[in-house]
């Protein structure tokens, strides 16, 4: 009897809609690292219908965008004008992260810092529309000194814009 959780399946898997599909994976693979676990190409020939790669051992499932199936509107970010999620990823070298993937053409959106909760962290955009976001955690904090810090980091944000 087959288990109703596959084996490496277990917990949330982001499901990310890329156009094209291909040329995403081979950018995760160059900015990311991504290891292939499969592909499956549509009856067409032309698009995936379901990828699955993997990010320091974690599962992300891919697949081109397929308006014919879904209400007939195209749901990857750039046809709809960006995306609010990010994929987040903790690593050892945020800094080194970050410039890979810039390196392999993905847009700086947010650079790396050190922020108020304790990380270092900043995002980028890929070339397909997805947010990724790399920390790494330097500090642990209180809940109170972490609130006190972001308290701080707003008053400075308000003043630099008031300058």
């Amino acid at each position: 009897m087959a288990s109703p959780i596959p084996t490496g399946r277990e917990g949330l898997i982001p499901h990310l809609v890329c156009s094209p599909c291909s040329e995403a994976i081979e950018f995760y693979q160059k900015a990311f690292g991504a290891e292939s676990a499969g592909c499956l190409m549509a009856p067409d020939g032309q698009r995936v219908m379901h990828a699955e790669i993997l990010i320091d051992g974690k599962v992300i499932y891919l697949a081109d965008d397929f308006p014919e199936c879904c209400g007939g509107s195209e749901r990857n970010p750039k046809a709809l004008g960006g995306t609010p999620v990010t994929v987040h990823q903790y690593v050892k070298d945020c800094d080194a992260a970050y410039n890979r993937a810039v390196e392999a053409g993905a847009t700086p959106m947010m650079p790396m810092c050190d922020m108020f909760w304790g990380d270092r962290y900043g995002i980028v955009t890929d070339p397909f529309g997805h947010n990724w976001s790399f920390a790494t955690h330097q500090r642990d904090l209180s809940p109170e000194e972490m609130q006190q810090a972001m308290i701080e980091a707003f008053e400075q944000a308000d003043a630099a814009q008031g300058a």
